[in-house]
């Protein structure tokens, strides 16, 4: 089923061997390649035909869904649509990502559009990676999109990484909380050559005892530029928190615009950002230790971006 260039890039973005066990829908250059699913995850085709529904039971537990796009095809730019309803008091992982291989002179990309509708005390965490490679010389793109809504004392986490090989990426993060619900987003992105990466967040904490808490980690290498916009828009009594830090190797550019709105007198906000570079005290140590620059380099980066 799956061929070298298709192991590889699973393997990367989703950690896959082969099949996985439990539910999974696998996509390749915009076309279904495998479906299974489980007594309590439920997978079905949208009916526009664009992307999938996937419905989780209310109180389904350890349990988890593979959604992983991959694409090898010159030309494409694949979009896709995914609904997720997961049920109350459940607590389930999804495991997303998109794998680029570019073989020749032509663009390829991918845009996933996820809603996600968590119920009443239910959790699940989303890990998102994104990895573009190949010896072609055609633009790589992927435009992540994602929308969360949390109904009273749910709990979602989501780890979103690009692990590096794309062009452009223009990623939009919005999320809605209800009372008693929790959010925390960790973004990590990194980005070589003249790269860009542009991530735009909102957030709305409606919900009485709402939190929500907006990790950034960025590494410019060579010419690349990010740009990082959050916004926490605070509604009720709530705490809400944005974190944003960066490395600058070589002539990178960042450029990071934290928002806090406070519209409850009982409402709680705090962000903290810095940019620069790494420090000649920690490349001296690790290089004292037997290491190469370029080994120092990326350990110190391996470490950041954990």
């Amino acid at each position: 089923m799956f061929d070298a260039l298709d192991r590889n890039l699973l393997r990367t973005v989703a950690d896959l061997e082969g099949i996985p066990k439990g539910a999974y829908n696998i996509r390749k250059n915009g076309k279904l390649l495998a479906r299974e699913v489980s007594a309590n995850i439920n997978i079905e085709t949208n009916p526009e035909g664009t992307g999938i529904v996937v419905t989780i039971k209310p109180g389904t537990v350890n349990e988890s869904v593979h959604i992983p796009v991959i694409l090898s095809q010159a030309g494409l730019y694949d979009v896709v649509y995914n609904h997720f309803i997961i049920g109350e008091n459940s607590d389930v992982t999804i495991i997303a990502g998109c794998g680029i291989h570019c073989g020749g002179l032509e663009p390829e990309g991918h845009a996933g559009i996820h809603e996600f509708h968590v119920g009443r005390k239910a959790k699940v965490t989303y890990v998102e990676k994104h990895f573009a490679t190949g010896p072609g010389r055609g633009r790589r793109t992927l435009n992540p999109a994602t929308k969360v809504f949390l109904a009273e004392g749910a709990h979602a986490e989501m780890e979103l990484t690009q692990m590096g090989g794309v062009d452009e990426a223009n990623r939009t993060n919005e999320a809605a909380l209800g009372p008693g619900s929790v959010l925390l987003i960790t973004e990590r992105v990194m980005t070589d050559g003249d790269q860009t990466a542009l991530s735009k967040n909102d957030i709305i904490l409606s919900g009485e005892n709402s939190r929500a808490n907006m990790i950034s980690r960025s590494v410019m290498k060579g010419n690349s530029k990010q740009t990082f916009y959050a916004t926490i828009d605070a509604l009720a009594k709530c705490f809400g928190h944005i974190e944003c830090d960066a490395i600058i190797i070589d002539n990178g550019t960042n450029e990071t615009i934290p928002s806090l709105k406070a519209r409850h007198p009982d409402a709680e906000l705090t962000h903290e950002a810095s940019i620069g570079k790494i420090a000649s005290e920690q490349l001296t140590k690790l290089m004292s230790l037997g290491l190469t620059y370029d080994e120092a380099v990326n350990r110190i980066i391996q470490g950041f971006l954990r």
